[in-house]
């Protein structure tokens, strides 16, 4: 118990300890909000910063700088407490004080977890990345707060998956008619012209004859060309002899143009896809070895193709040179995560295990 007479030494040391308490509940905060997404939000009317303590930290330092100016009221106004000052505690009232600050920042943290972690979840929201729901832990307004984010996650996911969807269909038709183009008019045409310079070198001088010959070699090869943009275009072969046989055409163009080894993994006893997911595989790993061929520098490549669980999986791993510093997503990485989309699978672009570039897409094979 303390006398009257010390409680009068006891105040000062109350009001300091008050004053330290704010005094770390604000440092805490500050602390807090540097490490927070925050730094960058806005106000609510666009002008400026907003405060870069959290939520937590704010509701916290007002209820402690309640709690602390209740406590300095009590001890210091005049009252019925300075009757019986003798009997009063002060280190009691400091112990209750410490006691329901501790209590208050327990509970707050409790309450405000599940909208930290639905804060994060937004900052990560990616539409074109099949995401996982946020749980729902919360209560209350949290609560529904929690569950009309996954539903409108959900919403948008689709939306961009049917806008998605009727884009590269269009694209994927537009290819089709420029193939078609291309292989029964320009290469007909080309054909034709081919055959009329043999006719004429038949007939003409041995001098005549050499440039003709040259002229049949630059007309050859630009008909082969224009069978090759073509058959990149439309993949006759994908229609003809299926996904394996498409995919194992691509890494023999990539071994035959680019100078890399193509160590393949590709299953024959696929199980059978709707044609659309079987496009969607077959550009993924043609816009994978094109960025192999084009930026990765690498001298061998693992392309795997395997059905497991209910999902085919495609992968396409080099050792090249990855990626180089700050990893920037271009429109191939972008187009290959849209055909993920259409597909309803998930891809995983990461660097490889012995540098490069792994592409992991793995799609389920139920047909839509």
């Amino acid at each position: 118990m303390i006398v009257a007479g010390a409680r009068s030494r006891r105040w000062p040391a109350l009001a300091r300890t008050g004053r330290l308490t704010l005094e770390l509940c604000r440092d805490r905060a500050v602390s807090a909000s540097s490490r927070s997404a925050a730094a960058t939000a806005l106000t609510a009317d666009g002008r400026g910063p907003a405060s870069k303590m959290s939520l937590f930290w704010r509701v916290f330092a007002a209820n402690a700088a309640i709690l602390i100016a209740g406590a300095l009221v009590l001890l210091l106004a005049p009252g019925p407490v300075h009757k019986h000052a003798a009997d009063f505690d002060v280190a009691a009232l400091l112990i209750g004080l410490v006691i329901m600050l501790v209590v208050n920042a327990a509970l707050l943290r409790r309450l405000f977890a599940p909208l930290e972690r639905l804060a994060k979840r937004m900052q990560t929201a990616d539409v074109l990345s099949a995401s996982q729901p946020v749980l729902v832990e919360g209560a209350g307004e949290i609560r529904t707060l929690e569950r009309s984010f996954n539903a409108m996650m959900a919403r948008l996911e689709a939306e961009r998956r049917d806008a998605v969807s009727h884009a590269v269909a269009a694209r994927e038709e537009e290819r089709r008619r420029l193939a078609r183009g291309l292989h029964d008019e320009v290469g007909q045409s080309m054909t034709a012209v081919l055959l009329q310079l043999r006719a004429l070198a038949v007939e003409a001088e041995p001098v005549q004859r050499a440039r003709l010959a040259v002229a049949q070699g630059v007309v050859k090869t630009s008909l082969d060309e224009v069978r090759r943009l073509a058959q990149e275009l439309r993949p006759e072969v994908l229609d003809h002899l299926g996904l394996a046989s498409a995919i194992s055409n691509l890494a023999n163009d990539l071994e035959r143009n680019a100078s890399v080894r193509v160590r393949r993994e590709i299953a024959r006893d696929l199980p059978p896809m709707d044609a659309r997911v079987e496009l969607a595989i077959y550009r993924v790993a043609q816009e994978s070895l094109t960025n192999v061929a084009r930026h990765a520098h690498a001298s061998d490549v693992l392309l795997s193709l395997e059905a497991a669980d209910g999902s085919v999986v495609l992968r396409v791993v080099d050792n090249g040179r990855g990626f180089q510093g700050e990893h920037v997503e271009g429109g191939g990485l972008r187009g290959i995560r849209e055909r993920a989309l259409i597909a309803n699978g998930a891809v995983v672009i990461k660097r490889g295990g012995h540098g490069g570039v792994e592409v992991r897409l793995e799609v389920p094979t139920g047909k839509s």
